[in-house]
């Protein structure tokens, strides 16, 4: 049976679907999208979700969508697919919406293109195992800080990490590890977490965020400063964070093992706090 999703204001089921051709998500990757964890039905951290969709499309001049209102689809999306109680996640994309090509925006402006979907939440890795990453060039574009669909550099990047043996791979622009494909990156140094600082170059994770704040409140030394690729070997500890991976150990980088090519223990620990976060804030919300 084809899922329920969420299209233009109305739920229908996936099959049902019609894009059109001229969509220009589909033509340009004219458009932003957020992905949303729920445990036990319950979101975490939704409100940030929706701020920050709201951000990317005031940064795109992408009107006639209430980032706010969609809230209420992550919802029932869940209660329409019996999902209601269970741990899934909801992606939301919304592009400019359909018009004869060129690059200049329709004027006057046309109705976005919104659309939703949930699926039962796949775990990726294990934290008590940890992953192995690689580090690639950093060639996208300076306008990292918006979610947008246009992810052809990460995918790229990603399958190289793939085709290695590894899980992701670790963007480096001017001799900083900024961010993986499609999570934060953080090196543990001296005792210190550390992670580059947001910047146009950076999206502002939602995770990223919980992660530093995670740290302030446990009293955990931490610092948003550039992680130069030349200090990794002398971390301590590597660790990812995403809101599909928690808090993930790097255990192997670039095919050389980091510490003893087990999870460290300062992040076992954030792990274990960013997990009792998600499902605290689950069960009160």
């Amino acid at each position: 049976m084809s899922p329920t999703v969420y299209f233009n204001g109305s739920y229908l089921a996936k099959d049902d679907v019609r894009i059109s051709p001229d969509d220009r998500g589909f033509l340009f990757a004219d458009g932003v999208y957020e992905v949303c964890r729920a445990y036990g039905g319950r979101f975490f951290e939704l409100d940030a979700h929706l701020h920050r969709l709201a951000t990317g499309l005031h940064a795109l001049e992408i009107a006639g969508a209430d980032a706010r209102a969609l809230g209420a689809v992550f919802h029932e999306l869940l209660a329409r697919n019996d999902l209601a109680a269970a741990d899934a996640t909801v992606y939301l994309q919304i592009t400019r919406g359909a018009a004869p090509r060129t690059h200049a925006f329709p004027s006057p402006p046309i109705p976005p293109t919104v659309y939703a979907e949930t699926k039962p939440f796949a775990p990726r890795g294990d934290p008590a195992v940890g992953v192995g990453v690689i580090t690639v060039p950093d060639t996208r574009w300076a306008r990292c800080d918006i979610k947008t669909v246009g992810l052809l550099p990460n995918c790229l990047a990603n399958q190289r990490a793939r085709s290695a043996g590894a899980v992701e791979a670790v963007f480096v622009r001017d001799g900083v590890a900024i961010e993986a494909t499609a999570s934060s990156f953080f090196a543990v140094v001296d005792g210190e977490v550390r992670t580059a600082p947001t910047s146009n170059y950076i999206l502002p994770s939602i995770s990223r965020a919980v992660v530093l704040r995670l740290c302030d409140q446990a009293r955990i030394p931490h610092r948003e400063t550039p992680v130069f690729v030349e200090d990794l070997p002398r971390a301590s500890e590597l660790f990812l964070a995403g809101t599909t991976l928690e808090v993930m150990p790097i255990v192997q980088l670039d095919g050389r093992p980091v510490r003893d090519g087990t999870p460290g223990p300062l992040t076992t620990r954030l792990h274990g706090l960013f997990h009792a976060a998600a499902t605290g804030a689950a069960r009160t919300h």
